[in-house]
């Protein structure tokens, strides 16, 4: 019984390691985003945009442990988004905007970033129009739920 609970305890660790580095997976979050830093701040993000390489990013934010999710990103004119439908309330955000530092994970390098809530609507329908075309949508209406956030290389 003894060696049934310490493989069973192994396993647990073993598991709980791979979690914490390997996710976010899906709709679960991960917790550290591990991968080669960039050698330097980031001018243009566009590259975020080829769907093959960067379909989604990684976001990490401390909240009151590291915390990443999966989110759609995308650029317009080389800056670089992020966006959340229905976010009012979502931990994650309500952390970007405590602590507005955190990392971003796109096509295996992870980059250090300051998250900017944005709100004017002008801005929001500006940055609506170019999410539209990275996932190949037709144009719509933006939702008032959605939010955005912009980051910058820091």
């Amino acid at each position: 019984m003894k060696k049934l609970l310490l493989i069973l305890g192994v396993l647990v660790v073993i598991g709980g390691i791979g979690y914490l580095t390997a996710c976010p997976c899906g709709p679960v979050p991960g917790a550290w985003l591990l991968g080669d830093g960039p050698d330097g701040p980031v001018e243009d993000w566009s590259f975020v945009n080829d769907r093959e390489t960067v379909p989604l990013c990684q976001v990490e934010i401390k909240t009151w442990r590291p915390h990443s999710i999966n989110l759609n990103c995308f650029a317009e004119d080389g800056e670089l988004y992020v966006s959340c439908s229905n976010c009012a309330g979502k931990s994650w955000s309500g952390s970007a905007l405590a602590n507005p530092a955190g990392k971003l994970r796109a096509a295996g390098t992870v980059y250090p970033v300051n998250f900017e809530r944005i709100e004017q609507p002008a801005e929001l329908d500006r940055i609506w129009a170019a999410r539209l075309l990275k996932i190949r949508r037709e144009p719509t209406p933006r939702p008032n739920h959605w939010w955005t956030f912009h980051l910058t290389s820091r």
